[in-house]
């Protein structure tokens, strides 16, 4: 998919802070000027707020693995077509909180959905968007769990076992793993600013490559 902006995608196991990441970047690249919007999955717009109802709040709903891994895979699909590609055509860095990887380390790692699969139609469902960088905010999942149960708000995912939440951190494990030249691990146990340095530390070099430029212009410092 052609485009003019650049797509930063924030993934990591539940508890390990990538929502706070994303909006702190988006702020950031925001006050330097920068064309930024903020997104995320599952749940934008309102076909996507319907999807996550179904995905991670209606307790009642047992959804069959594959059945779940299609819903996730069609919000992703309006979400790329109603918001991401049309604004990175404008130009904006578009910075969403969880996205392909996160059906695979889900779906596939975690659900143990044949892997090929859901690789498949995870690259189908985006498009064949491919994020410009990923930041991997990695986190043992008893902390992240820990973490949820102390601010409250557990979704359906979040009370899956600890097998499930072990094979899912191994997921993202492995996915970074295979494809270091996008997949950026960042060590989440720190601080939220300590964090936040090194998120944008990475994106300002991938927008700085994006753009063909050498050196530091002062803006994205």
């Amino acid at each position: 998919m052609k485009r003019k902006g650049a797509f930063i995608t924030i993934e990591g196991t539940d508890g390990s802070g990538k929502s706070t990441q994303a909006a702190l970047l988006v702020e950031r690249l925001q006050r330097l000027g920068l064309p930024a919007v903020l997104t995320h999955e599952p749940g934008w717009g309102a076909v996507g707020e319907a999807l996550r109802r179904l995905l991670l709040d209606e307790r009642s709903l047992r959804l069959d693995p594959f059945a779940e891994l299609c819903l996730f895979c069609a919000d992703r699909a309006q979400h790329v077509t109603d918001l991401i590609a049309p604004e990175l055509e404008r130009g904006s860095v578009v910075v969403c909180d969880r996205f392909s990887d996160s059906t695979v380390a889900y779906q596939g790692y975690g659900r143990r959905l044949d892997l090929a699969l859901v690789e498949r139609m995870a690259w189908e469902a985006a498009r064949g968007l491919k994020p410009d960088l990923t930041v991997l905010l990695d986190l043992p999942f008893e902390e992240g769990l820990k973490r949820i149960d102390g601010r409250g708000g557990r979704t359906k995912l979040d009370d899956e076992t600890l097998a499930f939440h072990r094979r899912v951190w191994d997921g993202y494990r492995r996915i970074a793993a295979a494809d270091p030249r996008r997949v950026a691990t960042v060590d989440a146990a720190r601080g939220v600013d300590e964090v936040a340095r090194d998120v944008f530390a990475l994106t300002a070099r991938t927008l700085v490559l994006e753009e063909g430029r050498d050196g530091d212009d002062g803006r994205t410092r």
